[in-house]
């Protein structure tokens, strides 16, 4: 009899724990359109590089942290990630904004905006569209940095 009552007590859990993911994927496709909520699950380019030609970390006035590393071959961008330690919606911007910045020169670099970054993702909350603006400032940081140390 406990085993029962534990096998309908860790199915009600389960179905419970389904409905609460369903409930929480729901809200994040609402909020960031299919192409934010894919970032959201599956970012691309998040983690550090080693040796990079330029990083550059900045804190948004939100509290969140976004760093970018950036690798250069012949002007043009080689590799590059993001790391944050804000919210879904600057893991998303990061993302983005590393997939914008792959394969540009440091003239394409220069010209990515938060903007930019906005329209690639389609849909967000108004509410954070300061992390792709916070997204923007930290490759542009890492931009100059990487033009100030090959300055000859």
């Amino acid at each position: 009899m406990k085993h029962l009552k534990k096998d309908v007590a860790m199915n009600d859990l389960d179905e419970f724990v389904d409905k609460l993911q369903e409930q929480i994927f729901d809200e994040a496709k609402e909020a960031y359109g299919e192409k934010g909520f894919q970032r959201w699950r599956n970012p691309l380019y998040n983690g550090r590089l080693e040796n990079p030609d330029a990083h550059a970390r900045i804190t948004g006035k939100c509290g969140d942290t976004m760093e970018i590393f950036l690798k250069f071959e012949n002007d043009c961008v080689k590799e590059v990630s993001y790391v944050t330690d804000g919210c879904g919606s600057s893991t998303i911007c990061g993302s983005f904004v590393a997939e914008m910045a792959f394969g540009k020169t440091s003239d394409g670099l220069s010209e990515i905006t938060g903007e930019d970054v906005l329209k690639k993702i389609g849909m967000f909350p108004e509410e954070d569209k300061h992390c792709a603006f916070l997204a923007a400032e930290t490759i542009q940081e890492a931009l100059r940095i990487y033009m100030v140390s090959t300055e000859r």
